[in-house]
């Protein structure tokens, strides 16, 4: 394990450079979050494509509300949740550098429960980005190998400091909730598990797609008169193809269901009506406008049932038709053993 001294990450990140550090759940990479260049650095280093933004952390809720709107449902979590692994997303006040907030404005907020960090960024006197040291959906940073060992010699040379604290507790990371409605929504179940009652174990394939059959026949009433988008979050592997080929099959698709990573989506006709199911995989996606290139719109206004995979990089995009379309997000994440996969929904309001 590595003692830093805080002038030296003070010093560094003043200069725009990039610091490795641990917080209660991994490893995350801090910047400046209000420097242009810095960012950019950052972008460089997770290979993240343009459009898909930073959460911020903070000292404390004073320096948070220099950023960020905080209404009542946001700062009944500062008070009873932060510090704590929770991201709180709240309309910015456009004080970070372009890039940091969502394209809508939109930005997260995290006041790590780690000691060393949040002495940082007092000293610092200002925020630094709160995003996982590994490179884009790599994998999960407990310890400093599973960064240095899962990026390139390239990306290891925009690395300005680590603190290595040691292989920290295996944790989920922290939850995201979205406050810019009046009610709170959870974008990411981690660590701290708000109450939902929308979830399942399913311990195979079978039963994946068993549910996504119930779930289709729990709201199919609205089909027809509008859209609707299931938004599938969860890692490689997770089993968001898998749902889909439930999906499908219950609306009475028989071809044969593929993921469309390379071309974006696919389309299958619906053996009854004019509308179709869409199948869109992100994974590739530049830019979340992208998404407009394949007639998002128009498929929203045909009713169609749209299913999509990483949906989290286009968030703000899907928000914008909660009024159109039967908006449902999904999230699989691995179980305990092997084909065990937990599998939490939520329909957007």
């Amino acid at each position: 394990m590595s003692t830093v001294k805080i002038d030296d990450v003070i010093r560094i990140l003043d200069k725009g450079g990039l610091v490795i550090y641990p917080t209660e759940t991994m490893y995350g990479i801090g910047a400046d979050a209000t420097n242009s260049a810095a960012i950019k650095k950052l972008n460089r280093y997770k290979k993240r494509p343009a459009g898909k933004p930073y959460s911020i952390a903070t000292s404390g809720k004073t320096m948070a509300e220099g950023y960020v709107f905080i209404n009542k449902v946001a700062a009944n979590i500062y008070k009873s949740l932060l510090p704590g692994p929770v991201t709180v997303v709240s309309h910015g006040k456009h004080n970070v550098a372009p890039g940091v907030e969502s394209e809508a404005g939109t930005l997260g907020i995290r006041i790590p429960d780690h000691k060393l960090v949040i002495d940082i960024i007092k000293k610092f006197g200002r925020p630094i980005t709160s995003t996982s040291a590994n490179a884009s959906y790599k994998k999960r940073p407990y310890k400093i190998s599973d960064v240095l060992d899962n990026i390139s010699e390239s990306q290891k040379k925009l690395i300005d400091l680590i603190i290595d604290s040691g292989e920290l507790p295996h944790k989920d990371p922290s939850t995201v909730v979205d406050t810019t409605c009046d009610d709170l929504t959870v974008l990411r179940q981690g660590e701290i598990l708000f109450n939902n009652k929308n979830e399942i174990l399913s311990r195979n394939e079978e039963e994946t797609k068993n549910f996504a059959k119930e779930l289709w026949q729990k709201y199919e009433i609205h089909f027809g008169r509008r859209a609707f988008v299931f938004a599938l979050t969860g890692e490689m592997g997770s089993g968001k193809t898998v749902f889909t080929k439930g999906l499908a099959k219950a609306v009475g698709v028989t071809d044969l269901i593929t993921s469309p990573t390379f071309n974006l989506q696919i389309s299958y006709k619906l053996q009854t009506g004019h509308q179709s199911l869409v199948h869109i995989d992100t994974w590739r996606m530049s830019s979340p406008s992208e998404i407009y290139d394949l007639d998002f719109g128009e498929n929203i206004s045909e009713c169609s049932i749209i299913v999509i995979e990483w949906a989290d990089k286009i968030v703000d995009e899907i928000k914008k038709y909660t009024e159109e379309a039967v908006v449902i997000w999904v999230q699989l994440t691995f179980g305990k053993r092997e084909n065990e996969r937990l599998i939490r929904w939520m329909v957007a309001k």
